[in-house]
This record gives structure tokens, C-alpha cells and sequence, in this order.
């Protein structure tokens, strides 16, 4: 009964593409199935390097946009325009980028293991800032929003960092933590939003989609 009607509602969503996701994160693709969205994904190669004092905000959300673009071109590439100069599949595009931001310093994903012990002691016992721009490529615009976020890290010894970059979950995360995961028992409070922090700010990314016409509580 109630378990048989849980079992049917959980079927609802379609699988028929409704967005194309410039992005390989399974993360972002998961948070996008929570309100009932299925991507295509469309993995992109662009250079994420920092403009010489090009400001953090200015920085994530101009990656956030390139990704988008480039996700865009490779879909165009594949199906081809229609007369509105939009791929013919006629999805929006989304691209999205995440940094940690402490004291004005920015820290991506780790370059070893070594590199992420340095930045959880970096953040350990401190407040830092994750920002994740939100860009969609629909029609002939370029939508984008931000989040930005402020976590706090409990202080960690020497014997917890250890133990969680050995876990490996650090590895390909901004920062070198996701939230989402063994990490999450290291966030004293979070002042903002907890998706955001994760890779995809949910508010904002639905807020762009319906300027594109889609609106996930009626796309079901």
C-alpha cells in the first residue's frame, strides 16, 4: 500500500533528457534528479585557469559560463542548428563551477594527497566560503546566478585529516572535502545553501530554467 504508492511515484520522472549537463559530476547530475530533472550529460575540457587578479566571484561565474558555451557547441556540433540558433535537440545548457574561498585565497581540487592535507589544515577550525556560479545556455542568451556560502570547520587533528584523505573522498573535490559525505562530520554550521556547497546550487538553478521555460515541478 503506502510502500506500492512510494514504489509508483518514484517512477514518474522521464527519462527523456530535459536539460543537457556541460558537466561529468555525478554529483550535479544527482542533485538535479532530486527535483525530478533528467540530464543529458555532455562532459567539457576547458582551461580552468585564473585570470591574474581577476576577482573570485567574477572568476567562478566566467567558468561557469565558458562551460556552458562549450557544452553548447558540442551539442550544436552533434544535432545541428534550427533557424532560432539553437541546438536541435532544443535543451538548455547548463555549466556550473565551485570554489572554496578562505582569506582570499582560492583552493581547488587537491594536486595529491599532500596538497589536500594543507588545505584541510587550512580550513580546520576556520570559516570559509564556497561560491558555485550557475550558467544556461537557452535560445540566444546566456543566463547565470551564484551562490555563495559560509561554512564553518571544527578543529581537526593531525590523526583526522590523516584518516579522511586516506579515505580518498578528498581527492577531486574543491577544497579537498564534499559535505555531502564523510566530511560532513566536520562542519560545525553552514549559513547558506547546503547544495551550493555541494556543486549545484538548487534555488538558483531553477530560478535560470524556468526563464527557459522549464519549471521541474510541471516538467514530470
Amino acid at each position: 500500500m503506502p510502500e506500492q504508492a512510494a514504489a509508483s511515484d518514484s517512477k514518474v520522472m522521464t527519462d527523456t533528457p530535459q536539460i543537457i549537463l556541460a558537466s561529468a559530476s555525478p554529483r550535479r547530475r544527482e542533485l538535479l534528479q532530486q527535483i525530478g530533472l533528467h540530464a543529458r550529460v555532455q562532459a567539457v575540457d576547458i582551461d580552468e585557469s585564473r585570470y591574474p587578479d581577476e576577482p573570485v566571484l567574477a572568476f567562478v561565474q566566467r567558468l561557469a559560463k565558458e562551460k556552458a558555451q562549450a557544452g553548447a557547441s558540442l551539442i550544436k556540433n552533434e544535432t545541428g542548428e534550427n533557424e532560432a540558433g539553437q541546438n536541435k535537440a532544443g535543451l538548455p545548457v547548463l555549466g556550473s563551477d565551485t570554489v572554496v574561498e578562505t582569506d582570499g585565497v582560492i583552493l581547488g581540487k587537491p594536486e595529491d594527497r599532500h596538497h589536500a592535507r594543507v588545505m584541510l589544515q587550512m580550513l580546520s577550525g576556520t570559516t570559509h566560503r564556497v561560491h558555485t556560479a550557475v550558467a544556461v545556455v537557452c535560445r540566444d542568451q546566456v543566463l547565470i546566478d551564484t551562490s555563495s556560502s559560509e561554512v564553518r570547520f571544527k578543529t581537526l587533528d593531525d590523526s583526522e585529516i590523516t584518516a579522511y584523505v586516506e579515505t580518498g573522498e578528498a581527492d577531486d573535490k574543491a577544497g579537498s572535502y564534499a559535505i555531502q559525505g564523510i566530511a560532513a562530520q566536520f562542519i560545525e554550521n553552514i549559513d547558506g545553501s547546503f547544495s551550493g556547497v555541494m556543486g549545484l546550487p538548487i534555488f538558483e538553478t531553477v530560478r535560470l530554467l524556468k526563464q527557459c521555460g522549464i519549471d521541474p515541478l510541471h516538467s514530470r
